[in-house]
């Protein structure tokens, strides 16, 4: 690798770690969300010319900061400029300047959770359409790139980035505070926190593309994040649901890749490697959920699934009929053709693949489903059941061609190959 490679490797990986943080302190500058976020790529911007050729900083996220402080402070100066009399411009940008750099410090001195939870909050304000806010926040509090939301959503790029552009301009024109709501303001806010943060960690544990498996950062700034919700809702069943769900399927981590970086997939994993720690925490968080009044929700059904999992020492252990009733119920609840695919799974491995198969080939014209890779992938283990096996390497290989994540990609291709050989 080049120096100018390498300076821009580390560029983009302090760049992931450091982003919402950054946009955090900034936006509690400047008050507004999307020019926070401008700001912050001024400061990449600025990294990427100067790195390679000055090398990488002992403290890259400290030169990023107070990069984008000073532009932050910049702008602040040009808005008073726009605003007041000339007389008055250098005691009124001096004090601007006082204000941000205060706010700055205090931002950063903060807790990084109560940074990012306020980012979180901010763009999960009602002002916005559901899916701008989490669309919007997973671009904030993770530097997710545009392609890579919309690949979440299932929606084309066009549309994912006029989603966003909209979302920050409403902010801005809405003056919507920087800030963690507080009483009767906290629940109605919650459910788009929490879709935001589980979107993060599926980012995280799955990554939608590029040549890593996983991003344990953002599993792990989910975690983070979860179990603060958990402390300022601690009764709301969800966010103990949500909590859970993200402990159990992080305990697996370790066992989801090889020696040699591979993809592993869940009935291949050596479960001896799945981390207890989490999967206590996992099943305390789920009792915690269940305790609490009312039916199960969608994160704590899904938290039951894991559940079924996690409580099987060995694959052939799994309660498969309970996590087909639990899809059944999860169905009710958030009727949508992934849980409809997931369940159809579930039935194949608890009553038989020939079970499973009719039931994911009536998926086969969803729109959604048409460019996701995992449809063809179930569809192609149920056939091999069968002894189907051409057919099966036909749709590894389909799923192959539509996964965007180098270590997917390259399992499903192997895959094929055992089936051919």
């Amino acid at each position: 690798m080049t120096p100018a490679n390498a300076a821009r490797a580390a560029i983009e990986a302090v760049w992931r770690i450091e982003s919402p943080r950054l946009i955090a302190a900034l936006a509690r500058m400047v008050r507004d969300v999307g020019l926070a976020e401008e700001l912050a790529q001024d400061a990449f911007v600025a990294a990427l010319e100067q790195w390679p050729a000055d090398g990488v900083p002992d403290r890259p996220g400290a030169w990023l900061m107070q990069a984008a402080k000073r532009r932050a402070i910049d702008q602040l100066r040009r808005a008073e400029r726009l605003r007041r009399k000339q007389e008055v411009v250098g005691r009124d940008a001096k004090a601007a300047e006082e204000l941000a750099s205060a706010d700055f410090e205090a931002a950063l001195t903060e807790e990084i959770g109560d940074s990012l939870l306020r980012l979180v909050f901010t763009a999960c304000h009602p002002v916005l359409a559901p899916e701008a806010r989490v669309a919007l926040t997973l671009r904030l509090l993770c530097g997710l790139t545009t392609e890579e939301i919309a690949r979440a959503f299932l929606v084309p790029v066009a549309t994912m980035a006029q989603r966003i552009v909209r979302a920050k301009r409403t902010l801005a024109e809405a003056r919507v505070a920087f800030e963690v709501p507080a009483g009767p303001d906290l629940a109605p806010r919650l459910g788009a926190v929490l879709a935001v943060v589980y979107l993060v960690f599926n980012e995280g544990y799955a990554a939608t593309a590029g040549e890593e498996w996983m991003r344990p950062e953002l599993v792990n700034d989910a975690l983070r994040l979860g179990r603060m919700l958990a402390k300022l809702a601690p009764a709301e069943p969800e966010v103990h649901g949500l909590v859970a769900l993200m402990e159990l399927h992080a305990s697996r981590m370790p066992a989801r890749v090889g020696a040699r970086g591979e993809a592993v997939l869940l009935l291949d994993q050596d479960r001896a490697r799945w981390d207890r720690l989490l999967i206590r925490r996992g099943l305390a968080a789920l009792e915690r959920a269940q305790a609490l009044k009312g039916p199960l929700g969608l994160y704590a059904l899904q938290a039951a699934i894991a559940a079924c999992h996690a409580r099987a020492w060995r694959p052939e252990d799994t309660d498969w009929a309970r996590i087909a009733a639990l899809y059944d119920a999860l169905a009710q609840v958030t009727p949508s053709p992934v849980v409809e695919l997931n369940r159809a799974v579930a039935v194949g491995m608890a009553f038989g693949p020939a079970a499973g198969l009719e039931l994911i080939d009536r998926l086969a014209d969803e729109p959604a489903l048409r460019a996701y890779p995992h449809l063809p992938a179930a569809r192609a283990d149920l056939l091999a059941k069968l002894g189907r096996r051409p057919e099966a390497v036909a749709e590894l290989e389909r799923a192959a061609g539509l996964s965007q994540n180098g270590r997917e990609r390259a399992l499903l291709q192997k895959r094929a190959a055992a089936l051919q050989g």
